[in-house]
Order: structure tokens, then sequence, then C-alpha cells
């Protein structure tokens, strides 16, 4: 699960499928990280943290930790969360195979749609509760195809 900082929206999708597969006792492991060194070493963002609290999936253990090229060969899947940093993966893609391990992680709830998530940070509160779902939505479809 990757995003710009990785403090929002990939923390979010990680602690979603993360606890979504451990539920079904799953032997995957799930990850996130962000493509810019901004918070790297930071817990999630407070109010993505409460979000989280709220809906009985915390994530404040998580921390931030940028992404980086050897990611391609520790993820079968890598899901961006907007277009933008899906092209700052595809970038340190050193092949074709790298490629195909990346998606945009809403085109698993609206196929070929190409939508991203949005960046609550700068928004108010219910910008993280709209977040919260859109992840749900997607990483239940993604639990249904890993399992």
């Amino acid at each position: 699960m990757v995003c710009l900082g990785n403090i929002c929206r990939s923390p979010m999708a990680d602690g979603l499928l993360r606890k979504k597969v451990q539920n079904e006792g799953l032997d995957i492991f799930v990850d996130s990280a962000g493509t810019a060194n901004y918070h790297v070493g930071e817990a999630p963002d407070s109010r993505m943290c409460q979000t989280a609290r709220e809906s009985g999936f915390p994530i404040d253990d998580l921390r931030a930790r940028q992404f980086v090229q050897s990611d391609f060969d520790q993820f079968d899947l890598i899901y961006a969360m907007d277009s933008s940093n899906y092209k700052n993966i595809i970038s340190l893609a050193r092949n074709a195979d790298d490629e195909s391990k990346v998606s945009l992680i809403l085109n698993e709830s609206h196929p070929g749609k190409n939508l991203n998530v949005p960046d609550p940070y700068y928004g108010g509160e219910q910008g993280f509760v709209d977040v919260f779902t859109m992840l749900d939505e997607a990483t239940d479809i993604i639990l249904k195809k890993i399992s």
C-alpha cells in the first residue's frame, strides 16, 4: 500500500488489509510505504489513527517508511493510492515484471476507472471517514482475490 507520505491513506489500507488477513488466518505479509521521505519513522496522522480506532482497525503502531526499489522483490502486489504515486512507483521499476505488480487500489472496487483515493490531510474529519470507507471496500475485494 503506497501513498505520498505514508501517514494517511497507505497506513489505513495497510491496517485494514492486515487485520482482515489476520482474521482469515492467512499467512500474507501486508505493509505500507510512501514515495516521499517526508515522514519516515513517524506514526500515522492522528486523525487517521482516530478514524481507524473508531472503526476497529487500529494503526497507531505503524511507522512511515519510504518505498524503495527492493520492494518489488518483497511484494507480489503493490497498490498505489493515486495516479501520481503510481507514476512514482513505476519510475523505480526495473522491468515489465516490476511494473505488472503495481495498480491503483480503487481499480479493485471500480475496475478500469483509474480513480484516486483523495488525500485527506488538508481536509476535514469527514475526509478521513470517506477514505476509510473507500479503502475498506477495496481491501474486501483484495482479500477475496488473495484468499
